[in-house]
């Protein structure tokens, strides 16, 4: 079977398998981490048993990097809005993430595959980013996006090993379910007009309402 040049590493060995419900996102080789890596759009989420890299660029959004401390299985989900209000009206109900793209539908389904896999509740292990307020004449999206994933946490009784939220900045986000390491490169706002336009994007929906140094969650 030919495997896509992208999905070989520098050594010619082909990346590992993903899950089945995975099969849409995005995996490729990154030479400068030396990793296979999974990059997640808004609205996805992916759960990797092999050690992959999961990365993404987050706005008003929120990831949350989850982990089975025990075993290396972790996940990362990509969130734009809290809750689902539409009662089935959503300007995104015919996307194949719409579900997902919402902060209680995102967790559920993440820790739930995490789960599936194998990973165990008690050993799960929580890092959360993103939310900035990268609109300043707009509604603060990510001030609700943080407010529901800390809620969330509350209420299911999740501990938080580290966050990243707030603040002005978009975020790189770069997560290693392996060993837990979270990067985060906070992005320099002239530079970053797509997610700027995304933004917009959302909140349109919603209403129808200088480069930083890294960031280790250790």
């Amino acid at each position: 079977m030919n495997v896509p040049r992208s999905l070989l590493s520098s050594a010619g060995a082909p990346s590992p398998p993903a899950l089945p419900q995975f099969a849409h996102i995005r995996r490729y080789w990154d030479a400068q981490h030396n990793v296979f890596a999974a990059k997640l759009l808004p609205g996805e989420y992916y759960v990797t048993l092999h050690g992959e890299m999961i990365c993404t660029v987050l706005g008003s959004c929120v990831s949350a990097c989850v982990r089975d401390r025990a075993s290396g299985i972790g996940g990362m989900n990509h969130f734009m809005l809290p809750l689902d209000r539409s009662q089935g009206e959503s300007a995104w109900a015919d996307a194949s993430s719409a579900a997902t793209r919402y902060g209680n539908v995102a967790m559920e389904r993440l820790i739930n595959d995490l789960l599936k896999a194998g990973a165990k509740r008690s050993n799960l292990e929580f890092k959360l980013v993103g939310g900035g307020k990268v609109l300043a004449a707009m509604t603060d999206v990510g001030a609700g996006n943080i407010e529901f994933v800390r809620s969330y946490m509350r209420t299911e009784s999740f501990v938080v090993a580290g966050e990243d939220l707030g603040d002005i900045y978009p975020r790189k986000v770069h997560f290693h379910p392996d060993t837990g390491r979270v990067r985060v490169k906070k992005l320099q706002s002239t530079r970053n007009d797509t997610i700027f336009a995304r933004e917009r994007s959302y909140l349109q929906q919603v209403s129808s309402t200088p480069q930083t140094g890294d960031v280790e969650l250790f």
